[in-house]
């Protein structure tokens, strides 16, 4: 269906593809995966033809219709649905038809028409994909004016799933959907007629949604059959074997090298020599996939946590004027908390965390923080209000203005932007970059509390595999909103939702949320009639359950923590011991680390027999309660 060949791109006399070849065949859903810079959005625009490649060409099956979500969201006083109904341009034309044909031959075929593409079913599907892109009914007659560029971006998917072409492309669709939409969305594109070919860096939408990954990399594209779960354990296969075989090669060459180097003086060996030589001149390098280093993230947590909790609320409602979005609120964040917020777009998210972190007051009821409390806040907009013009190193003279030039360039280099973007102005970074650098302001003065609004939406799977390890080694408390479901299983531990106008304690796990969704998504779910517990009830007495076993998780991950960090000492010391020359050096010292040793390994012993008798407690109280 569509066919690359020999493709190569130049941009400023850098090439981005250098004859790099795909094909795609028809009813393929096909992820573009690659590290950000690497092309896939170019890509993107050289097959619908906005740029032209330098070699090569781009061909599509004749009379195969291509289809792509634009940038130009839809607005003005259109209504959502009839903005979805218009992107069937031929049922819009033959309905349009339908009102003036006089001729009965002509009606008769606008009718049958009609009939063979299904327009007179076109409202129902229309609204049921908008329906699960998260508009009711209500929301389907509002005009596209109405909302936010976010849900516009919504209606824009919605219409083009409608139009059904042959091909879709998408570029990272799930950025502006929340956790329900992305599951729907997965769904949704299982079931997809077509062909589809998704620019994604969503780990769980690849490995559940396509068939198919075409990795970009070094300006060549290479086609994996299966999701990306399959293509991450093929690709280590593949590297493995490859080392292996360079390896193997330079194992021949170093043999071939000392038989010419011992045996070129000689004359009855002169012919064999020489032959070797060539061998080695004809031998070619093994080409090998290259992995880049990822820059890091460091996220730096408080010298030392505060007393809980940090922060408190009591019968809380928030909201804004008049308008009150949520109420009785009663949570508590302590410390180390590792919290992940679900709930559809517009239930609240925002409007809980802006009240967490003290930009909302209460409106009713209480919301303490300890007065100590430092917090970083990572959003969108917060991405976008960097100032232009400002550089990586501009943002640290502002931060330590009485620092000096070393200490200042110390801690820029801490930021993993690289020499050259650290004086780049923040208007020139890409999506990436200035997520990084956000990551690194944010984190600047050590906060106690991460509040994490969508982080990863211009970060790539890798950069995210690398936030996951910074927020795991972040020693404070962190609220997490993600559609990133892989992100929200690796950092968080409990799970709060945002659901009829309040934020309760979700008493399951992702998956069990995820199997929610996926029963509320169908569309023959029939409502329940017996008068047994309803879900919400289930989900509350579970959540009252984990309230009242939760002091023996947190001791008996307290003692898992006291644990880890004895054994981090002893491995310390061990070093320090070692060293051959500390006993005559200073044996002095010898001894005394020698000392804390053998007090570190009967603490290790100690806090062992401790914590399993903990966790064993736990696990029973959890189990007691049905949990």
């Amino acid at each position: 269906m569509l066919h690359i060949n020999d493709l190569t791109y130049r941009i400023e006399g850098r090439p981005l593809f250098e004859q790099a070849t795909l094909a795609i065949d028809a009813g393929q859903k096909v992820g573009l995966v690659g590290r950000n810079g690497t092309g896939k959005s170019t890509l993107f625009r050289l097959i619908k033809g906005e740029i032209s490649p330098d070699d090569g060409e781009i061909s599509l099956r004749k009379g195969m219709r291509m289809g792509c979500v634009d940038q130009e969201v839809p607005g003005g006083p259109t209504s959502l649905m009839d903005t979805v109904l218009a992107a069937d341009t031929e049922r819009t034309a033959l309905m349009a038809e339908a009102e003036t044909a006089s001729d009965p031959m002509r009606i008769a075929q606008i009718h049958t028409r009609l009939g063979d593409i299904d327009a007179y079913t076109a409202e129902a599907r229309a609204g049921s994909i908008l329906s699960g892109l998260g508009f009711d009914g209500p929301d389907q007659q509002r005009a596209c004016a109405d909302f936010s560029g976010g849900w516009r971006m919504r209606v824009a998917l919605a219409a083009m799933l409608f139009a059904e072409p042959d091909i879709l492309l998408l570029d990272e669709p799930t950025n502006y959907l929340d956790i329900e939409g992305a599951l729907w969305l997965e769904n949704h594109i299982r079931k997809y007629r077509g062909t589809i070919f998704v620019i994604s860096h969503d780990r769980d939408f690849l490995t559940n949604a396509v068939t198919h990954i075409a990795h970009l990399q070094s300006g060549k594209m290479t086609m994996y059959s299966g999701n990306y779960d399959q293509f991450q354990r093929r690709l280590a296969e593949r590297n493995r074997l490859d080392m292996a075989l360079v390896a193997k090669q330079e194992e021949e060459r170093r043999k071939l090298q000392a038989f010419v180097d011992r045996f070129k003086a000689k004359a009855s060996k002169a012919k064999q020599a020489q032959s070797r030589v060539k061998r080695l001149e004809k031998m070619e390098p093994i080409a090998t996939m290259v992995s880049d280093p990822i820059a890091p993230i460091d996220l730096h947590g408080p010298e030392r946590l505060l007393s809980p909790p940090m922060v408190r609320f009591d019968d809380a409602s928030l909201g804004y004027g008049e308008t009150t979005v949520l109420r009785n609120i009663n949570l508590t964040v302590d410390p180390d908390d590792r919290i992940g917020l679900l709930g559809r777009n517009g239930e609240g998210k925002t409007t809980f965390a802006k009240g967490l972190l003290g930009l909302l007051s209460a409106q009713d009821g209480h919301i303490r923080s300890h007065k100590k409390m430092r917090v970083g806040y990572f959003a969108q907009h917060e991405v976008d209000a960097l100032n232009t013009a400002h550089s990586a190193y501009d943002h640290v003279v502002e931060l330590m203005p009485d620092a000096t030039e070393a200490e200042r360039r110390a801690r820029l280099a801490q930021f993993g932007l690289g020499a050259k973007n650290a004086e780049t102005p923040a208007g020139d970074l890409s999506g990436g970059e200035k997520a990084r650098l956000l990551f690194s302001l944010i984190g600047f003065h050590k906060p106690h509390l991460l509040v994490l609004d969508e982080p990863t939406n211009h970060l790539d799977i890798d950069s995210r595999e690398e936030l996951v390890r910074s927020l795991n080694s972040y020693s404070g408390a962190v609220l997490l909103i993600s559609h990133d479901r892989a992100l929200l299983e690796a950092t968080t531990e409990r799970l709060w939702l945002v659901d009829g106008g309040s934020v309760i304690p979700y008493p399951g796990t992702l998956d069990d949320y995820r199997a929610e969704q996926a029963e509320r998504a169908k569309p023959d779910r029939k409502p329940k009639t017996d008068n047994g517990p309803s879900k919400a009830d289930e989900r509350k007495a579970r959540a009252e359950a984990r309230k009242a076993i939760a002091p023996l998780k947190k001791a008996a991950a307290k003692l898992e923590k006291a644990l880890e960090n004895a054994t981090s000492k002893i491995a310390t010391l061990d070093a320090a011991l070692s060293d051959p020359a500390l006993f005559d050096r200073d044996p002095d010292k010898a001894v005394t680390l020698g000392q804390d040793r053998a007090r570190t390994a009967e603490q290790i012993e100690a806090l062992e027999t401790e914590w399993l008798e903990a966790l064993a407690t736990y696990e029973a109280a959890e189990a007691d309660a049905g949990l």
